[in-house]
């Protein structure tokens, strides 16, 4: 562990770079550097999603996955070309400011808690990756339109990671292992192959395809025009889910479809979680174990770790002085195999204290806040308000997934990609709303701590940029 910490990041001690990913990484640079703003998450997203972290270049202790290459050139695009023209006319959100200090929080506390060098290079690396992602997304992603573009792309994704990993269920071997990072053998549970593509772990690869599935339905319903590309989403978001064999990823499946499935009820949503809430208080009250061993009982394809996901949130509640402070350095003491913490919310807990859990948790409230106010605004659309559930729904899809699996290879900047994009689109939602109810010759009042300037309805340059100022972007 302590070895591990000394490297920007984790992983190989040399740097292992194959040259047709070497290639595929310089062009997609110069694409992000040239490319206009709303097509920079082409380049961006598909090498990142699609070459495994055994792709890295290692300089002394500091270690560049492929990724975090393409991030540092995106924000570098970001500064150069971005910023000058947005000038003191971003201000960030509710959204923004949780997001950063979760971030920054578990920066702090994860070298407080180790005491090592070693340790906040590690942290700054998880910072670098955090950061970067999100506000890049944050300012490429400026509508609901760039939200489409960007799920178009997640779609393309999808498409060839589930056409290798159906290949790999097929053969038993893993087309990506020749970039490293994943096995050459695909492994085999209670005699089901369990493919993984380029993710680091089969439950990652199936909770991703299988948390996209609403954003690809949103996409039919918002727009006929990319219809098809919805269709080979969502198939290949079910291939992907299927194909991984993991109950934490049809579990989620389940989760992001039922999700939509609550549309005709949107205005319920209220009593319906207190419901939820009044359910599961009197379930702890009856049940003769804590109403969080239901965890426990899921066990879709058959050799599942129910049974572990309880007692790590067992044993993550019982445990509480152990942690809250800064986190804990091993949970190997909570039992056996407790060293797997496979739950998001248990590994923020334990690397970062409850402070740090609190800023993870305001991110979800705010998120969801966002969400609910910019789809009330947006009364008048309902193709927005349609993508706004949608978007919402892949979220929940996540947090039900977080409880069988912890983000940490490609799947972590999925997450924070999707934050970005609910931050950004509630924001221009809320808007354009505001705008379309004032004349064009009053002043947009400021709305959600993004200045705005006043501008004819209808109008799709970025709130707060006067029209015109990205020609060419």
């Amino acid at each position: 562990m302590k070895q591990e910490l000394a490297r920007f990041g984790g992983g190989l001690a040399a740097t292992a770079l194959n040259p047709y990913a070497m290639l595929v990484v310089l062009i997609a640079c110069l694409l992000i550097l040239l490319l206009p703003r709303k097509y920079v998450v082409i380049p961006l997203l598909i090498p990142s999603f699609l070459l495994p972290l055994g792709q890295v270049i290692v300089v002394g202790s500091l270690h560049f996955t492929m990724f975090r290459i393409l991030i540092i050139v995106a924000l570098i695009r970001l500064v150069w070309r971005e910023l000058p023209l947005l000038g003191h006319r971003f201000r960030m959100n509710a959204i923004d400011k949780a997001f950063v200090l979760w971030i920054f929080s578990s920066v702090v506390a994860f070298t407080l808690l180790w005491g090592e060098w070693g340790a906040f290079v590690q942290r700054m690396g998880t910072l670098l990756n955090a950061l970067g992602i999100y506000f890049v997304l944050r300012f490429v992603c400026r509508d609901l339109k760039d939200v489409d573009r960007t799920t178009k792309v997640f779609a393309v994704v999808c498409a060839v990671a589930a056409a290798c990993m159906l290949y790999e269920r097929s053969t038993g071997r893993n087309l990506f292992h020749v970039f490293g990072g994943v096995p050459e053998f695909t492994g085999i549970r209670e005699g089901q192959l369990r493919a993984q593509g380029p993710f680091a772990h089969p439950i990652l690869a199936g909770t991703f395809g299988a948390t996209l599935v609403p954003l690809f339905i949103g996409l039919w319903w918002q727009n006929t025009k990319s219809r098809t590309l919805a269709v080979v989403g969502t198939v290949s978001a079910t291939v992907i889910a299927i194909t991984a064999a993991s109950s934490t990823a049809l579990v989620a499946y389940a989760a992001g479809v039922g999700a939509l499935l609550f549309w005709p009820l949107r205005k319920w949503m209220r009593w319906f979680r207190w419901g939820v809430v009044v359910t599961l208080i009197g379930l702890h009250i009856a049940m003769k174990a804590p109403v969080w061993s239901l965890i426990g009982r899921f066990d879709v394809v058959g050799g599942s770790s129910g049974y572990h996901r309880y007692f790590l949130v067992d044993q993550f509640i019982r445990r509480f002085g152990e942690w809250w402070l800064v986190g804990i350095k091993s949970t190997n003491g909570w039992g056996w195999d407790m060293w797997d913490t496979s739950n998001q919310y248990v590994e923020t807990g334990v690397t970062g204290g409850v402070v740090t859990l609190i800023f993870f948790f305001a991110v979800i409230v705010y998120c969801f806040k966002a969400l609910g106010k910019a789809r009330k605004t947006a009364r008048g659309n309902p193709g927005a308000q349609h993508r706004l559930w949608c978007l919402g729904s892949t979220f929940f899809a996540n947090l039900v997934g977080f409880f069988g699996i912890t983000y940490f290879d490609q799947t972590s900047l999925y997450w924070y990609a999707l934050i970005a994009m609910i931050s950004a689109v509630t924001v221009a939602t809320l808007a354009m709303s505001s705008e379309k109810a004032a004349s064009a010759a009053v002043p947009v009042p400021d709305y959600n701590g993004l200045a705005l300037n006043a501008q004819p309805a209808g109008t799709r340059d970025w709130p707060g940029v006067s029209a015109g100022s990205f020609t060419g972007n």
